[in-house]
């Protein structure tokens, strides 16, 4: 059987499955390689609990924790509403090709509805052609105000 839940962070099942799954996702390439520090691991799932506008969505396949969808509400300043933004999207290697990832980002359009949102957002590295074609098929796009002046960009800068 597979589902798509809105996970209970205070649930320690939930929160190991949060766990598990995105430190599959770090330590894949599209992750960046590595594990999820000790700390991470440990304080993650409780740190999240804590923390106004943010939503962890669960896939599970027979029991199973097979995808992961982290979203935290934002804000559009230009059209005066709230946004969600997709922050992590991952499912385990060994559930791949179920259409879990769509399935995730279905139940994250509806959490964005029920939210009053007026976009869903998320980033995308551009040599994940997979991740690319799930987003596109689910009625996402590139972002640009004027096609002219080129599609945005996502930027960071690490603070100690």
């Amino acid at each position: 059987m597979e589902e798509v839940i809105r996970a209970d962070l205070n649930r320690a099942e939930h929160g190991e499955a949060l766990v598990l799954l995105l430190d599959a996702y770090a330590r894949d390439e599209m992750g960046g390689g590595t594990a999820l520090p000790a700390d991470v691991k440990a304080q993650l799932a409780a740190t999240l609990a804590k923390r106004q506008g943010a939503h962890v969505l669960l896939a599970w396949v027979d029991g199973q924790p097979a995808g992961v969808a982290t979203c935290f509400e934002g804000f559009s300043t230009f059209a005066c509403r709230p946004l969600l933004n997709i922050h992590d999207l991952a499912v385990h290697p060994d559930y791949r090709g179920r259409g879990l990832g769509k399935r995730l980002l279905a139940e994250a359009e509806r959490l964005a509805r029920e939210l009053g949102c007026g976009k869903v957002t998320l980033e995308v590295l551009e040599g994940n052609r997979v991740a690319q074609a799930a987003y596109r098929a689910s009625g996402f796009a590139g972002y640009a105000l004027d096609p002219e002046l080129g599609r945005a960009m996502f930027w960071q800068k690490k603070l100690s």
